[in-house]
């Protein structure tokens, strides 16, 4: 990558970080009161895959998305907007934290309900295939997300069908408390993969540069063989899994000795950037002009209005008759 493409990789995975330790300053003072996710850890994943893939990508992910919305959209007003509860967020006030859209963006939909957004993103796939739009669709999930009906039966349709579907897993090794000994009877997704005939690459997700290219190498492959793909990413969550705080006293898991050293995307970024020539005052410039665009995001939120009561009855889909 050169260092302008670096330094851009940067700006969005240091947005989301810095974003993220805001709502963990604000959210005891029950302003917000949304539940949230927080992508602590797993930044490198979403900005490195929407930085790869080609400009009109579709996006689907899950409750844990402040990444792949900041990645999709970089807008600022309309994150704190949402996690406000105001009517300037994303949703109006109404989506919360575990339903982040942007669809001008192409973040099309994410769901509080694990997998739920895989099958979406299949038929968006198929949509794609069908108009002849030359367009790939990324379905983004946790590795809990592998154990639900949905994902294989979504994988089978995909793989038959030979959709424009990049599915990305972000592994943490856990489902909220659950290691993935105790969930899965199948450790391996390559050999998964290889029996649905996917195109397949697995990968460092603390790493954001290879990230990059292994999304990268993917689109690529399945573009020559036209069959779907599937991207593989390990990360460490570093915080519990709803909520601002850490959770290592629960005892499901211990905190590593080389937490920050092994598994923080954000200080490799930096050192890669750094090699490259970028200089250390535009690193230092990235960070103070995100830090000032965050600040006046929530000075607006927090002055913004809270939906009127008839908004409960906008934005709402019910199918008619029984």
């Amino acid at each position: 990558m050169s260092p302008s493409q670096l330094e851009d990789l940067y700006a969005r995975v240091l947005l989301v970080r810095l974003s993220e330790q805001q709502i963990m300053k604000e959210y005891f003072q029950d302003e917000m009161k949304t539940p949230v996710h927080l992508s602590v850890g797993a930044e490198a994943i979403a900005a490195g895959v929407h930085f790869a893939c080609p400009k009109d990508t579709q996006y689907f992910g899950t409750y844990r998305n402040h990444a792949l919305f900041l990645a999709c959209s970089q807008d600022t007003d309309a994150f704190f907007g949402e996690m406000y509860g105001k009517v300037t967020g994303c949703g109006k006030g109404k989506a919360g934290s575990m339903h982040m859209s942007s669809p001008e963006h192409g973040l099309i939909a994410t769901s509080a309900v694990v997998a739920t957004t895989i099958p979406v993103a299949a038929g968006a796939a198929l949509t794609a295939q069908y108009t002849n739009s030359g367009r790939i669709v990324v379905a983004m999930f946790g590795d809990g997300a592998v154990e639900e009906g949905a994902f294989f039966e979504t994988v089978n349709f995909a793989s038959l069908k030979k959709l424009p579907l990049l599915f990305v897993c972000e592994d943490n090794e856990l489902a909220i408390h659950a290691q993935k000994h105790e969930r899965k009877g199948f450790q391996i997704f390559a050999d998964m993969a290889k029996t649905f005939h996917l195109e397949y690459i697995e990968g460092d997700g603390t790493q954001a540069t290879e990230v990059v290219a292994k999304a990268s190498e993917i689109v690529a492959r399945m573009k020559k063989s036209g069959q779907p793909g599937f991207l593989h990413f390990n990360y460490f969550r570093f915080l519990e899994h709803v909520g601002p705080l850490e959770d290592f006293d629960k005892g499901y898991r211990t905190k590593p000795s080389d937490l920050g050293e092994k598994w923080d995307p954000l200080p490799k970024l930096k050192q890669a950037c750094l090699t490259a020539g970028v200089a250390q005052s535009k690193l230092e410039q990235i960070e103070k002009n995100h830090l000032a665009k965050i600040a006046a995001s929530v000075k607006k939120a927090k002055a913004a209005n809270f939906p009127a009561p008839a908004e409960l009855f906008t934005d709402v889909f019910a199918p008619g008759g029984c």
